[in-house]
Parts: C-alpha cells; sequence; structure tokens
C-alpha cells in the first residue's frame, strides 16, 4: 500500500487494518492523526506536562493492544475517546493515595454554555465565573469528570456515550444528572466559601 492510499484510509479502515497485519507503520499514522487530541485529554488529568506525556504513551500502548476489540459500533475517534477517559479515571483513582494535585482543564476546551443548557434553567449556570468552574472540576469524581467531558467537551449523544461506555441511554443520562447536579452543588459551595477550595 503506496504512503497517500495509507492516508486516505478512514480511520476505521485504518484499524482493520492494522488489526489484520499488526503493522506498527500503520499505526504510527494513526497515531499521528490522534496524537495531539490524547495528549490534550491526558492533560486534564495529569499533574504537568511530562505526566500527560507519560500517560498519552500509555494509552497508544493500550490502544494497540486492545485495538480489536474496537467492533465499529462507533466511529473510532468515538472510542478512542472514551478510551483515553477511561484509561485516566483509572489511572487518577489509583494515585489518589498520593494526593497528587491535577491540573485544571483549560477553559478554552470545555463549552460551558453547553453544559448550562440542559441544567434546571432555575440555576444561572452561564453566570457561573470560568475560573471557579475550572477548579471545581477539579472537585468531582474523575468518573464525573470524564462523562461530563464527553458530553460537553467532545460533544458525543447521548446514543454515542451509551456506545462508548457500553451502558443505556438511561444509564448515560442519569449519570450526566448526577455529575451535573454535583458540579452545581459544589460550584455553589466553592463560591460561597469565598474562593476557597
Amino acid at each position: 500500500m503506496t504512503k497517500d492510499a495509507i492516508h486516505s484510509l478512514t480511520d476505521e479502515e485504518l484499524v482493520e487494518a492494522i488489526v489484520k497485519t499488526n503493522d506498527t507503520m500503520l499505526f504510527e499514522v494513526l497515531y499521528d492523526r490522534f496524537a495531539n487530541m490524547v495528549y490534550n485529554k491526558c492533560y486534564g488529568f495529569a499533574n504537568g506536562v511530562d505526566e500527560a506525556k507519560d500517560l498519552t504513551q500509555d494509552v497508544f500502548l493500550r490502544v494497540f493492544v486492545k485495538l480489536a476489540s474496537f467492533k465499529g459500533k462507533s466511529k473510532f475517534s468515538t472510542w478512542l475517546y472514551a478510551f483515553t477517559y477511561n484509561h485516566c479515571v483509572n489511572y487518577v483513582t489509583r494515585n489518589t493515595a498520593k494526593k497528587f494535585e491535577k491540573k485544571s482543564i483549560s477553559s478554552e476546551v470545555v463549552d460551558i454554555e453547553n453544559i448550562g443548557e440542559d441544567i434546571d434553567s432555575t440555576y444561572e449556570f452561564e453566570n457561573m465565573r470560568v475560573e471557579y468552574l475550572k477548579k471545581v472540576m477539579d472537585l468531582i469524581s474523575p468518573e464525573e469528570k470524564m462523562i461530563l467531558l464527553l458530553k460537553y467537551q467532545d460533544n458525543l449523544s447521548i446514543k454515542e456515550l451509551a456506545e462508548a461506555l457500553d451502558i443505556g441511554e438511561s444509564a448515560v443520562k442519569m449519570r450526566l444528572k448526577r455529575a451535573k447536579d454535583k458540579l452545581v452543588q459544589k460550584y455553589t459551595n466553592y463560591t460561597k466559601d469565598g474562593e476557597s477550595i
């Protein structure tokens, strides 16, 4: 296969070719397509650049091993988002004993208006201050943070979330509601306490 032919493959075709051949050169093409996206997602859970780079490498090593488990129910990018977040959640959970301080996600990345759109309209979510929201995102559990980021940063639909996380759509809606409620509660407590966590 020529270089041009390889680069013109869709993500899903590329995955299929890698699974069939175990060709690391093909995997490099996949890596190049998604390395920045995976790094940015890892950075939201990491304690600095080096840790984010290590997490990114870990994700791709595991992806290479687990690629055959991608069944094509969703887009490959959707599967990879969920895979990356799950890896980061597990990493953070394992390291909570160390109590390392997770970096806040950058405000440019999270679509704050979208998070507010289906929260109870009695709560003025759009008036939340970005700097507080960034800090509060680190106060909720990694799992809650993951589902909010998948929905509002990566713009996955309920159906895509259900496929990516391998749970029912009603379970996705329930988890989203709980995560948003928790975020609102933490934000309210955070602002009442006057800028102290």
